[in-house]
């Protein structure tokens, strides 16, 4: 009996690129989530920049520009991406507004952040509850 050979997983396909499994907790809506995957396929490997227009997002993923807007707010509110504006230089030396240079941050500092943002909203409540416990306790005085 010969040996089959295993089913060629993402690993090994060509044209194919992974997709954090958090991604899909972080409750984000589709069309962001759409954005994000966008923008992680033309990311350089080696800095995790790209800078594809807000416009050829939207005539790929059949958004309106203003959607795909919203969306990297979003992600960058997530703090998913970081956006940095660029300047182009003409050829009659007349410098005008390039596209937004995308950086994707790595999704375990991602959750890094979601964890500490979360731990300080816990510290913060507890707080809230001590005061309101002590204020329930202390007597009343006359005025």
């Amino acid at each position: 009996m010969s040996k089959s050979r295993p089913p060629m997983g993402w690993e090994r396909a060509k044209n194919c690129f992974p997709v954090p499994n958090e991604l899909l907790q972080l409750g984000l809506p589709a069309g962001a989530v759409a954005v994000y995957i966008y923008l992680l396929c033309h990311a350089d490997r080696r800095t995790n920049q790209c800078h594809p227009s807000e416009a050829t997002m939207a005539k790929v993923l059949h958004l309106s520009r203003n959607t795909v807007a919203k969306h990297v707010r979003l992600l960058e509110e997530h703090g998913l991406i970081i956006t940095e504006r660029t300047q182009v230089q003409m050829k009659n030396g007349i410098r005008k507004n390039g596209n937004l240079r995308y950086t994707i941050v790595p999704m375990h500092d991602v959750l890094e952040q979601r964890y500490q943002r979360q731990i300080a909203e816990l510290e913060r409540q507890q707080v809230q509850q001590k005061l309101a416990a002590q204020v329930a306790e202390a007597p009343c005085s006359p005025l």
